[in-house]
């Protein structure tokens, strides 16, 4: 606004100046005076319109001051949060939320609007999670909004998850894409969850105008259907995240560990993306009084761990070698990924751990397991940028601190969970490894939802143990920290750069279908302005790829407990227990009556059989088998 109005300033000059000219002026100085004006003129409003701001907040009236609503129910507790405009002095701070019964509308709850970042979050319960609730937001007299508030799927024989991650619309570099496609096509597919794994906005410094506008993008599906949202680095004000337990940083890049912009702009954040999720495993804040959300969500039979693997994260600045122009990515050829597993090093910390353990282990109401963070757990690209820019180790993955990353895989592989996340800017499906190839679970990495910084896996070796028909990238390999890893299916991009300009290349979302009659998971990557449903559209090549829910603990068994043969109960739970250390092997729903647990060394075990919270049976001193020898334990409900 300050470059048009000094653009104004400097053509009234210029015609004061004009018509000051001497009025014999001939007809030659008239034409310039003519072409002069109309130069101008062309000139102002053409950069008036060159540079529209995509983040300028809409001046809306009175009626339509509720921007968009995202809504989570867990355990018989509705959480909502409506997002609205900036109110005026004059403008009521409560906002009432009412539900349909009978066809009758009923006010359910009031809440007062939470400013900065004018979020009303409302709790409601008990509630109902058997009946499908129309909805609406009211504020003053006018305003209305209007959703729907799903039940509880836990009768779908496949629950389907959309995921998503990297909303830019980065004005200096293309613009805004639009999100038409990508709606269009969750109508179609009417998912059960939305999960948008962060990186909403990347505005580092005006989240509130970026976060409206994501809600105004993607608000016809959100009003009506469960949706988490968590904030990774760009939506808090960094270009890269290691939260080191919420101390300051200081430094503008964050990789001295820590938050960079002021606690005030962290918690608006936080509240706006997460406070309608269900409530923290354990709230206690983090330092500088930076509130937690991890949690776990349960719906539809699918129980979710909710990650926070920034928040804990340490920075690397100071705490690794410098091996190259950054402290966050490794270019010596000479380094040792050794070098980088430092002692001291966190990633998810042991609150984070200790909530893994817990919720791996209670399978209450669940069929299946899933963790949603915000990015996968290895070094999941080698190039950054430009085809011609190879990282040798990036930091910002959570291939990085080794230790912290075999740690929560192996507690997340206790629970044979899927985990899904985003971040890399790349789709990938890898099947991770702690002590050797695929003993852990897998992953899946969606695409971005519109790309600038392309990334491409590209390893210098061919994979190893992969399918004839797979690239050479695919297959057995390892990342720059040493991580064993096995890749089945990347999204690459084609070799070109962006040229800076955003696109919509090797962007897309993805879509997780859990079968729980089957006990199976497909994972696919869509590319953007396809129809999904189409039977002639493709995702990316690789997918879809569909896996067993057992194949997310892949290790092998070095012996085996007698095959359970369970009467009087359909689908139990199993939990293997090791008397050597009392430790939880891990805990599984099985599919039917029948199960053969696996061990991983010779010994005593105990198996816990049954419904837990209800029916649960205890067999303690059960001792392992060789491979080859089988026997039958009977455990009766009847």
């Amino acid at each position: 606004m300050r470059r048009m109005i000094v653009g104004c300033v400097r053509f009234s000059l210029v015609l004061f100046l004009l018509a000051g000219m001497h009025p014999t002026a001939g007809a030659a100085e008239v034409a310039a005076e003519a072409k002069v004006k109309a130069k101008i003129k062309t000139k102002v409003k053409t950069k008036a319109k060159a540079k529209p701001d995509l983040l300028e907040i809409p001046k809306v009236t009175r009626d339509r001051v509720i921007c968009f609503a995202l809504y989570t129910v867990h355990n018989n507790v509705l959480k909502l949060t409506a997002q609205l405009y900036p109110l005026e002095d004059s403008d009521p701070r409560t906002v009432r939320l009412e539900i349909q019964r009978d066809g009758q509308w009923q006010e359910v709850a009031v809440t007062q609007i939470v400013n900065p970042g004018w979020t009303a979050p409302f709790r409601v319960e008990p509630w109902d999670m058997t009946q499908e609730v129309p909805y609406r937001v009211r504020h003053g007299e006018t305003a209305v909004y209007e959703g729907l508030i799903r039940r509880n799927p836990v009768d779908k024989q496949e629950i389907v998850v959309a995921a998503f991650t990297g909303n830019s619309i980065y004005p200096g570099h293309g613009g805004d894409i639009p999100r038409t496609d990508i709606v269009r096509n969750l109508q179609r597919v009417q998912p059960d969850l939305l999960f948008f794994s962060g990186d909403q906005v990347y505005d580092h410094n005006r989240h509130y105008a970026y976060w409206l506008k994501f809600g105004r993008d993607f608000g016809d599906v959100i009003r009506n259907t469960p949706t988490v949202t968590i904030p990774d680095d760009h939506d808090v004000g960094h270009p890269n995240l290691w939260g080191a337990a919420g101390k300051k940083s200081e430094q503008p890049k964050g990789d001295d560990g820590g938050y960079y912009k002021p606690v005030e702009y962290v918690q608006e954040v936080e509240r706006a993306q997460t406070s309608h999720l269900p409530d923290p495993f354990d709230p206690t804040p983090v330092q500088r009084g930076i509130g937690v959300y991890y949690t776990a969500l349960t719906w539809g039979g699918i129980s979710f761990a909710i990650l926070e693997d920034r928040k804990f994260k340490s920075g690397p600045l100071g705490l690794v070698p410098p091996l190259g122009p950054r402290a966050d990515h490794v270019t010596d050829p000479n380094y040792d990924p050794k070098q980088l597993d430092v002692a001291g090093a966190e990633l998810l910390g042991e609150r984070q751990l200790r909530f893994l353990r817990q919720w791996a282990a209670d399978w209450r109401d669940a069929e299946m397991k899933a963790v949603l963070s915000q990015t996968i757990f290895c070094g999941g690209a080698h190039l950054h940028g430009t085809y011609t820019n190879r990282i040798l180790a990036d930091l910002d993955s959570n291939g990085w601190p080794q230790a912290g990353r075999n740690q929560a895989l192996a507690e997340i592989r206790k629970a044979f969970a899927l985990h899904l996340a985003g971040d890399q800017h790349l789709g990938t499906v890898i099947h991770h490894g702690i002590d050797d190839w695929n003993d852990a679970g897998y992953s899946f990495c969606v695409p971005s939802i519109a790309n600038l910084y392309l990334r491409w896996w590209a390893p210098l070796q061919p994979g190893q143990n992969r399918r004839p028909d797979m690239p050479e990238y695919a297959g057995e390999n390892v990342d720059g920290f040493g991580n064993k890893l096995t890749v089945w299916a990347v999204a690459n991009p084609s070799p070109e750069a962006n040229h800076d300009k955003l696109t919509t290349r090797a962007a897309g979302f993805g879509l997780v279908r859990f079968n729980k009659p089957r006990r199976t998971i497909t994972m696919e990557c869509w590319p953007r302005n396809v129809d999904v449903t189409d039977p002639a559209a493709k995702p990316y090549p690789g997918w879809p790829i569909t896996i067993a829910q057992t194949d997310n603990y892949g290790r092998r068994a070095v012996e085996y407990l007698p095959t359970l043969k369970i009467s009087g109960m359909d689908d139990p739970v199993i939990q293997v227990v090791d008397e050597q250390d009392n430790e939880i092997v891990y805990t599984l729903r099985i599919q039917g009556c029948e199960f053969r647990p696996k061990v991983f060394h010779a010994g005593s075990y105990t198996i816990r059989v049954g419904d837990q919270g209800r029916r649960w049976k205890e067999l303690t001193g059960i001792r392992a088998l060789p491979v080859g020898e089988r026997r039958e334990l009977a455990v009766d409900f009847d």
